[in-house]
């Protein structure tokens, strides 16, 4: 089991210091470098449970939930090369809240930057739920 290990860490380092793999290609290979679209369900389920989680975790936030998505585009893509290293997609819609409103989502998902490198990362802001301006005014970031 050792000598299992100590192959695959010195194959993942041989493919980290040639520049031309990340070391998580290696042990998790996909057929392409882009991130997901920005209507995939489970991102729209990851937007839907980080809203939920920050309504619950943050003081004196309306306790609502994101029902569904409408009108969900892409605002902005970057794709990988050589000058960027990692595949951005930058996606809005309108959020309709469990107590009929309805609110702008904007969310990013950049391709292999989930925990250690596995999976899609996903970044997201309702509009006026940005208690700290962590995405500036109005998630302007995140447009």
């Amino acid at each position: 089991m050792r000598r299992l290990a100590s192959l695959a860490l010195a194959a993942g380092m041989a493919a980290v210091t040639t520049g031309e793999a990340f070391a998580v290609d290696w042990l998790f290979p996909t057929s392409n470098r882009e991130s997901r679209f920005c209507d995939d369900t489970g991102i729209l389920e990851r937007v839907q449970r980080g809203f939920r989680h920050g309504v619950l975790n943050v003081p004196n936030l309306p306790d609502v939930s994101i029902v569904a998505f409408h009108g969900i585009h892409e605002n902005r893509y970057q794709p990988f090369g050589d000058e960027q290293p990692i595949a951005r997609r930058y996606c809005g819609a309108t959020a309709e809240m469990s107590d009929g409103r309805m609110r702008d989502v904007w969310y990013l998902i950049e391709d292999r930057m989930g925990f250690v490198g596995v999976g899609d990362g996903v970044e997201w802001c309702v509009s006026g739920f940005d208690r700290w301006k962590v995405y500036n005014g109005h998630c302007r970031v995140l447009r």
